[in-house]
């Protein structure tokens, strides 16, 4: 039993938004919400800056687990995800073997406890973009999207088969518009950056082309597309007219792409080599107007775990990801708060981003089940490497100055409390 004293509700939703409030958590479940509620059996949660909201969820995380645990498994990613404030995870397939069977989604869905892991099977076999997998064996069995994750569906014959397919089963395919051929062989973005870097780029018209493409195979297919972390002005177009054209499209875009631009890759720090890649200062302002005007649906943490052996190389041999979990909210709030206001950034954290792949949404109100995340937006701490939780370290985010901090979460009868709760 807790009782979280004098928190500030954040809930879009809710008339309690911005009040002030105690919570009394029982059984896994909201029993009161009041002032002044005490309870000698309950655990006191408080904290002289304390917030609540619903618990935030994630789409297109890497486990790992199976096959690649040395860079993340179910525990560790677990730690990580409670550590930045998130209570749902969904998936990529891109493990090994693949996620692709009945039998592999019922293992992530046995999987979840703190931290709800939803598992996202692969559109074709082992992600390879030629035979399309059994989605209607992993639907019933509780794949929630279908998506090649890491590789982009080069094919448009599968992409139109994918789309009719999940059509029938009301499900939805997740896709990052990359054309791999157009960019063979890119490292950052192409531009005046990469001219001067002496890099080969990736082309802005990889994304846009792929993007276009997608889009008018979901108007001849009247299906469902969410579009995994765009990165160019003009991809926020394409999502702009097929939203006005009634599509349904929903798009999320990697935090990374919201915090820097292509002028940071100056100093070859190969946690900045990222997919999508940081693009140009002017398709930074535009991401972040789109999220402001609601083009954009949801911010991911792109979260992509790797070895030190693959990272710590000169970067033109380095691998493409960072890891975001545990500091997405805290940077975004540091860097973005002027621009992005608390609660639109809950609304992209918590609702938009489970609506984006037809997830039930949790309720903050008396008698519902206590999925919460706990965090103070004005705390002041430093992102440290020994805090971290998961088991990679490909952050540019080490020894960075933060003002906002997670301080637990509370799902399914189980909490996790940050040490600086009084």
């Amino acid at each position: 039993m807790l009782l979280i004293k004098n928190a500030t509700i954040i809930d879009s939703e809710s008339s309690l938004n911005g009040k002030k409030r105690d919570l009394l958590i029982q059984d896994g479940r909201i029993e009161k919400i009041g002032t002044k509620l005490s309870n000698k059996k309950a655990k006191l949660v408080t904290h002289k800056d304390l917030h609540v909201s619903l618990g935030w969820f994630d789409i297109g995380v890497h486990t790992g687990e199976p096959g690649l645990e040395h860079r993340e498994d179910i525990q560790s990613i677990t730690k990580a995800a409670a550590a930045g404030g998130y209570t749902g995870l969904a998936c990529f397939p891109n493990t090994h073997p693949t996620i692709q069977t009945k039998s592999d989604i019922l293992f992530f869905k046995n999987q979840s406890s703190l931290v709800d892991i939803y598992p996202i099977g692969a559109v074709s076999h082992n992600c390879e973009g030629k035979d399309i997998a059994e989605m209607y064996d992993m639907a019933k069995a509780g794949s929630i999207a279908f998506s090649d994750g890491l590789y982009s569906i080069q094919s448009s014959g599968l992409m139109k088969r994918s789309l009719e397919y999940v059509k029938g089963i009301e499900g939805v395919i997740v896709n990052h518009p990359h054309d791999k051929e157009l960019s063979a062989g890119g490292q950052i973005h192409e531009g005046r950056v990469s001219t001067e870097l002496g890099m080969k780029g990736l082309l802005s018209l990889s994304e846009e082309l792929m993007l276009k493409r997608d889009i008018d195979l979901l108007a001849y297919t009247d299906s469902r597309l969410h579009v995994h972390n765009i990165s160019t002005a003009g991809s926020i177009d394409l999502i702009k007219t097929a939203k006005k054209k009634g599509l349904k499209v929903t798009a999320s875009v990697a935090a990374a792409n919201l915090l820097f631009d292509d002028r940071a890759i100056a100093s070859f720090d190969t946690n900045l080599k990222v997919l999508p890649p940081i693009r140009t200062a002017k398709d930074k302002t535009a991401l972040i107007k789109a999220v402001k005007d609601g083009i954009i649906d949801c911010i991911s943490t792109n979260h992509t775990p790797l070895e030190e052996e693959v990272k710590k190389m000169e970067f033109l041999y380095a691998d493409f990801g960072m890891i975001a979990l545990e500091s997405t909210f805290a940077i975004l709030n540091t860097q973005l708060k002027d621009q992005i206001p608390l609660t639109q950034l809950i609304d992209l954290l918590a609702y938009q981003s489970r609506a984006a792949v037809s997830l039930p949404i949790p309720t903050l109100a008396m008698g519902s089940a206590a999925n919460l995340t706990l965090f103070s937006p004005n705390l002041e701490w430093t992102f440290e490497r020994s805090s971290i939780q998961s088991k990679s370290k490909n952050t540019p985010f080490i020894g960075t100055a933060m003002k906002g901090k997670v301080l637990g979460i509370i799902n399914k009868e189980e909490y996790v409390l940050d040490s600086c709760m009084e």
